[in-house]
């Protein structure tokens, strides 16, 4: 099946270098995986901007937040020599059992009249704060909510990866809300209305031993509650979502039901981009599913980059059956392509 996405032809719309580090002591290494929302009839991204210290020839160098540190951030430091230390993976630094993130990530605002071209924040809209945020915070979903905006996104520490959220009506005023979903969880997406009375959202939770990374559906009175967990939609084998899959920004209602444009990842770790029906009054049940992706890497700031060979999409914005999403590209780069809700429903296998 092709691609069903019409990239930007500005694309990247940002790099690294389109963004200013939040401290001199920092290196913006990467810009990806926006949350989205409209305000004052602008296009607003939430940017996830990871930053590193400079490394050596001899000296791998990762940031944490550290409240009695200079500019509340402290910098570790190990020996590339040490035969305990584990870079194979470029996202982590694994030494002597402990985990820590290559880069530490905080939140960017930046703002488009046209959807296009975009203005960002010279300063972190919000950083993490507190013992489970100490490594930063990732991945934003925004949805709104009875007028409320409410921030999903990835708690990441020591103590694991959970959900924390955050909301706010005017973007001035935020109350934190800590985590409402323990490790190890992330790919928190909220549906943004009531069904059946009840606040929903998609979720990620992981066990290494056993299960696998599957998509699961809770229910809540009130948003901070979660329970009724059932697991909506698993991985499959000898399919392009073979690994793992999770949840992309909010479900979109459709006179069909309700539409989630999701990720999938294979044993390469190639991540693409599918779509899956749900239920429109029980979004428990899962009506279709893409037996082929919507859109996968193909273009070259898709295939090479930080991390090769990804589109990750957590932030969209619908105009009647037009989508426009906003996607990281290689873990490193933002893009934007245009998608139709009808295409979409037309591809899915029943």
């Amino acid at each position: 099946m092709p691609d069903l996405a019409t990239r930007f032809e500005q694309n990247p719309i940002f790099s690294p270098v389109d963004v200013p580090p939040s401290i001199p002591d920092l290196m913006v290494r990467c810009v990806l995986n926006p949350g989205v929302f409209r305000r004052d009839g602008k296009t607003c991204l939430l940017l996830r901007v990871a930053e590193d210290a400079e490394d050596s020839d001899t000296v791998v160098r990762t940031p944490v937040l550290a409240p009695n540190a200079p500019n509340g951030i402290a910098v570790l430091e190990f020996e590339r020599a040490d035969p305990d230390l584990d870079l194979s993976d470029p996202r982590f630094i694994v030494h002597r059992g402990e985990t820590y993130l290559s880069t530490m990530s905080h939140l960017r605002l930046a703002t488009s009249t046209d959807g296009v071209q975009f203005e960002v924040a010279p300063k972190p809209l919000l950083l993490g704060e507190g013992a489970h945020e100490s490594f930063g915070i990732e991945d934003c979903r925004v949805t709104e909510i009875e007028g409320r905006f409410y921030l999903t996104y990835s708690a990441v520490s020591a103590n694991g990866v959970g959900i924390g959220m955050v909301s706010t009506e005017d973007w001035t005023e935020f109350t934190r809300h800590g985590i409402v979903l323990p490790p190890h969880n992330k790919d928190c997406a909220p549906f943004p209305e009531r069904i059946q009375g009840s606040y929903w959202t998609l979720h990620r939770p992981f066990d290494a031993l056993i299960g696998g990374r599957n998509i699961w559906i809770s229910r809540s009175p009130d948003l901070l509650h979660w329970g009724e967990h059932v697991c909506l939609a698993r991985k499959r084998p000898d399919h392009w979502d073979c690994e793992r899959i999770g949840a992309g920004a909010a479900p979109i209602r459709t006179d069909e039901g309700w539409l989630e444009i999701y990720h999938g990842a294979d044993h390469d770790s190639r991540y693409c981009l599918g779509a899956m029906l749900l239920g429109p009054d029980d979004p428990t049940r899962v009506l279709a599913r893409s037996e082929h992706p919507i859109m996968e890497p193909s273009a070259p700031y898709e295939k090479e980059g930080f991390f090769g060979n990804v589109v990750f999409c957590n932030g969209h914005i619908v105009d009647g059956d037009r989508i426009t999403i906003y996607y990281g590209a290689s873990d490193q780069v933002v893009c934007g392509a245009t998608m139709l809700v009808s295409e979409i429903l037309a591809s899915l296998r029943r």
